[in-house]
């Protein structure tokens, strides 16, 4: 590990060289120069995670606060759902999972993925000069023509779906490892190849891609992080010094998803294991913000946000959702109310961005914004028209970036995403500071259980402004609930026709034992190791 540390610094140090000696300032094309554009999505983190957020509880994370001293932190930003995949679909496309199709998660053996006629920002920014890179966490389809780099992304390199999909040879907390097994020719079943092992596994083993091939299989979870600020930083000098074009990356860090795995913060602190891995992630938005520290690269927006809240149900290895503690389902309906639920504490997430000479530093909104909102900024920003065939649900928040603004979303939808009612229904809705549930539900709770799905008519509604623990609704009978409410329908029910009228992606769930992606099919657990000539073997 110390050995492939000092080769990522030496690394890095040659390639910021190259940047500072060849970067030309303007495009191909002669034209104003077009921002480059990082994207970073952290995997189950919570509102209360980043020290800038709860600076008396929380770990300092030095790299993710000095974006903040750089640019602009929004305390009401919120993921476009509360799992996985229909986060990202919607991230990608500035579209609800009503309207894209991805409403619940992809599995291991999906055919399928994020719909083929949806358009993300990457394809439309490549087709209009950019290039553009990935690097981790994609669950939006992992076969054939749903791999990313036919999703508009020039290069990818990370895993298919979520970190404990599957198991690796240096697991992390509550993740199996792989004990390898070889196939007996003459009882046709599998054996492990150490007789100290008492069994071997036998299921598929997280794989680890680059494009379209598995390089590895299970993949060492251990050095993972190291590995993507290598590539991370390669990306950068490609498009800036090889390619000479403006550039997206996309980072979706398996950080901090849980199980957790093991990192070098654990080896030479006391921290526990959700801190070390805090620190371990912030360690490596250091290194992608160093890549694009010199004065060549500061046309560069970094866009640091979550995908969900924490994962409550793995106890102390969950984060933290800060003061939205959606209290009236924990204390009177059961169960959690962080992730796979719209309590604040599902989709509520920490959120900066930075602009070096654009973004006023060390500034702060509360405009109600939503990583739908991402989107159409990018393009905007690009100079980039997405297609007209088909409506938005997120905001160019260009303004909002760049002055002292407030003023986001009037109004904000919030899907199920598999604790109660249908996935995808739009069951919560936000008006301004008020917020109505049509249906409540708890996630499973540290300790087990999980509330059961209630339907409510006329809906509860909280006033975030006076309880942002989502304690006590309002009284229906007051002239702010009926106020409230009149308004609430009429956003509901204008956003709900207008996509019946749109043009809607439904997405193929279907699950075949032959979508596992396997780089080695007739070996148990999928078996294979990456050389430096690129070629798999078998252990």
């Amino acid at each position: 590990m110390a050995q492939f540390g000092l080769c990522a610094l030496l690394l890095f140090s040659v390639l910021v060289h190259h940047i500072k000696s060849h970067i030309r300032k303007e495009d191909k094309t002669g034209e104003k120069e077009r921002p480059n554009f990082i994207i970073i999505l952290a995997d189950d983190i919570g509102w209360g995670d980043l020290w800038v957020n709860r600076p008396e509880n929380s770990t300092p994370t030095p790299w993710l606060d000095a974006l903040k001293l750089k640019g602009k932190r929004f305390t009401d930003f919120h993921s476009p759902a509360s799992t996985c995949s229909p986060s990202r679909a919607a991230l990608l496309t500035g579209r609800h999972g009503l309207r894209n199709g991805v409403t619940h998660n992809f599995a291991v053996q999906s055919a399928a993925g994020l719909p083929l006629n949806e358009t993300t920002f990457a394809q439309l920014l490549h087709d209009a000069g950019y290039y553009t890179a990935m690097i981790g966490k994609w669950h939006l389809g992992h076969n054939g023509s749903y791999n990313p780099v036919h999703r508009g992304f020039d290069y990818y390199f990370g895993i298919p779906y979520s970190n404990d999909m599957g198991c690796t040879d240096e697991p992390g907390l509550d993740l199996p490892s792989c004990p390898p097994c070889v196939l007996n020719q003459y009882t046709n079943r599998c054996v492990s190849l150490y007789r100290k092992h008492e069994g071997c596994y036998t299921q598929v083993a997280l794989p680890l891609f680059e494009n379209e091939t598995i390089i590895e299989q299970p993949l060492d979870t251990w050095s993972l992080k190291d590995r993507y600020a290598r590539v991370a930083v390669e990306q950068i000098f490609t498009a800036s010094i090889s390619k000479q074009q403006p550039f997206l990356l996309y980072v979706a860090l398996a950080h901090m998803h849980v199980p957790l795995f093991h990192n070098t913060f654990l080896n030479v602190t006391t921290q526990d294991p959700y801190t070390a891995s805090l620190s371990d992630m912030d360690s490596l938005v250091g290194t992608i913000m160093q890549a694009v520290s010199t004065e060549q690269l500061k046309n560069t927006l970094i866009w640091f946000t979550g995908d969900n809240g924490p994962w409550e149900q793995k106890c102390q290895f969950a984060g933290h959702v800060g003061p939205f503690v959606g209290r009236w389902q924990t204390s009177r309906a059961g169960g959690g109310s962080a992730k796979r639920t719209t309590w604040e504490g599902g989709h509520r997430v920490p959120t900066v961005v930075t602009w070096p000479k654009k973004i006023k530093p060390n500034s702060t909104s509360s405009a109600l914004l939503s990583g739908l909102d991402i989107f159409p900024t990018i393009l905007s920003l690009a100079g980039v028209k997405p297609p007209s065939d088909r409506r938005y649900d997120g905001i160019d928040i260009t303004y909002i970036l760049l002055n002292d603004s407030d003023e986001g979303h009037k109004s904000l939808m919030h899907p199920n995403s598999g604790a109660a009612g249908q996935f995808g229904d739009l069951q919560t809705v936000r008006l301004k500071h008020h917020k109505a549930f049509y249906i409540t539900g708890g996630s499973m709770a540290c300790g087990g259980g999980s509330g059961q799905q209630q339907y409510h008519d006329p809906p509860l509604v909280f006033d975030l402004s006076q309880d942002e623990a989502e304690e006590t609704p309002l009284n229906p009978e007051s002239e702010e609930y009926r106020s409230v409410l009149k308004e609430v329908e009429r956003e509901r029910e204008a956003l709900l026709w207008d996509i019946a009228t749109d043009r809607v992606s439904s997405a193929d769930y279907t699950m075949i034992p032959a979508a596992v992606p396997c780089c080695q099919p007739h070996n148990p657990a999928c078996r294979c190791h990456s050389l430096k000539s690129g070629q798999l073997t078998q252990p």
